[in-house]
């Protein structure tokens, strides 16, 4: 069973940055497309990031310049770097991975089947 741990996320002031890391276990399977969704109280969720295998990477509207997904095969890990944060940026961060291939890859939350149980990012203005 595929299991995606989440950390990194903390406190920050507006401006900050912070890097979230997403470790990936139960597979040796290389994921065909991975991402990154957050969720604030009260609102839907929001797909920021999204990164298909050998593709790359498609962002939100509200982070583009901002955020910058990568992903290091050999750790089985994903990261968020998240630069100039705003006090929008708040909300619990969650990764996903899905290992269907074909299709397009973007931050939809809906077209992923693992997602892990997320990490609280909190920007202070």
């Amino acid at each position: 069973q595929v299991q995606l741990v989440e950390s990194g996320g903390g406190s920050v002031q507006a401006g900050g940055s912070l890097r979230l890391s997403c470790a990936a276990s139960g597979t040796t399977y290389s994921p065909y497309c991975v991402g990154w969704f957050r969720q604030a109280p009260g609102k839907e969720r929001e797909g920021v990031a999204a990164l298909k295998r050998d593709g790359s990477p498609q962002y939100s509207d509200s982070v583009k310049g901002r955020f910058s997904i990568s992903q290091d095969n050999a750790k089985n890990t994903l990261y968020l770097q998240m630069n100039s944060l705003k006090a929008e940026d708040t909300a619990m961060y969650y990764c996903m991975f899905s290992f269907l291939a074909g299709g397009t890859c973007g931050p939809i939350p809906d077209r992923f089947t693992y997602v892990g149980q997320g990490t609280q990012v909190t920007v202070s203005s």
